[in-house]
């Protein structure tokens, strides 16, 4: 699992809470940003491997990411932030949801999901702090259910993050952080195409202290930013 800056999950106890039994049917269709080559790739929705799709994640995945991270939440505490307890409540979930594809919408943030055969959350993959201009660089983040590890899972949908970022948001870079002895995260990105470009002391708090981590990035062409 990596790490990443991003923006703290929203206090659902500060929040109205969301009426989850008229959460929206899944609607796979991607709103990305007013850019040319956004507009001229389809939605990335695919299957990844039997049984098992990449897509967009929608406010209707609340419920299945609320039991897979209370199921995973051993398993994920030492990649990551300590979490209240309402970060595992559907109602949590469906506050951060709602933040996060406020964020996609405004071009800020792409936000995928594994689902299962019965469409539930297996795995999140995000990219966030997307920033244009002559930097054109996202920062990558991930899980993936510790049931479904071993897979190859999340290798094939780092490459499809990647190919995404390339081909939707024009980036020409992806960025990721792994604490150093997250050795089977560092191996997924290495396979990915990532290279380590060194290690930030103190970078960022995980699992209850500040954790030094090693930094990684992907270069995705060679070509001036757009217009």
């Amino acid at each position: 699992m990596t790490d990443h800056l991003r923006r703290p999950a929203p206090d659902a106890s500060r929040l109205p809470a969301p009426d989850v039994s008229r959460l929206p049917a899944p609607d796979v269709a991607f709103r990305p940003a007013a850019d040319a080559a956004s507009r001229a790739v389809p939605d990335l929705s695919h299957r990844l491997a039997p049984g098992v799709t990449f897509r967009p994640a929608v406010i209707a995945d609340a419920p299945s990411f609320a039991a897979t991270l209370t199921r995973n939440r051993a398993y994920l505490r030492r990649w990551e932030p300590v979490r209240p307890e309402s970060f595992y409540t559907v109602e949590g979930q469906a506050a951060r949801l709602t933040a996060l594809l406020a964020d996609r919408d405004a071009g800020r943030a792409m936000p995928w999901v594994l689902a299962d055969a019965d469409d539930r959350v297996i795995g999140a993959f995000t990219l966030s702090g997307v920033e244009r201009g002559p930097f054109r660089n996202a920062r990558l983040g991930y899980w993936v259910d510790e049931g479904h590890t071993g897979r190859g899972l999340a290798t094939a949908a780092v490459g499809a993050v990647c190919e995404a970022a390339r081909d939707r948001l024009g980036l020409h870079r992806v960025e990721a952080a792994t604490v150093t002895d997250n050795a089977p995260s560092q191996r997924v990105l290495a396979k990915a195409g990532f290279e380590r470009i060194g290690t930030a002391p103190g970078y960022l708090h995980i699992s209850g202290r500040w954790r030094d981590h090693h930094l990684f990035q992907r270069l995705l062409h060679d070509d001036a930013p757009a217009a």
